[in-house]
């Protein structure tokens, strides 16, 4: 009896992966790729140099930055409360013009 319900289970399951392999083998590779020891080439010098210099050219950037928007946030300017903006004026229904009418 337990035999018989796993192999109601296993069966579909593995006719479904083993299906699902042979489609996908069309589309990708799924043998294994031991190969793992695959380094970068080294970059020269100038490359890395360059890099550095950016890193740091960003760096400063984003202290200043960061200084900026310390400096903004303490201003007292920013303290006051910002009045809300004036109600657009309506124009009343009955003085709206209107296009004459074609006959």
């Amino acid at each position: 009896m337990l035999n018989r319900g796993f192999f109601k289970r296993f069966v579909p399951f593995f006719l479904t992966f083993s299906l699902g392999l042979f489609i996908a083998s069309f589309f990708v590779s799924i043998a294994p790729n031991f190969r793992m020891n695959r380094k970068r080439p080294p970059r020269c010098p100038k490359e890395i140099q360059m890099l550095r210099m950016e890193n740091d050219r960003l760096y400063l950037e984003n202290q200043q930055l960061k200084d900026r928007l310390e400096a903004i946030q303490n201003s007292p300017l920013l303290e006051a409360p910002v009045p809300p903006p004036p109600m657009p004026l309506e124009m009343p229904v009955d003085s709206v013009p209107t296009a004459p009418r074609a006959k």
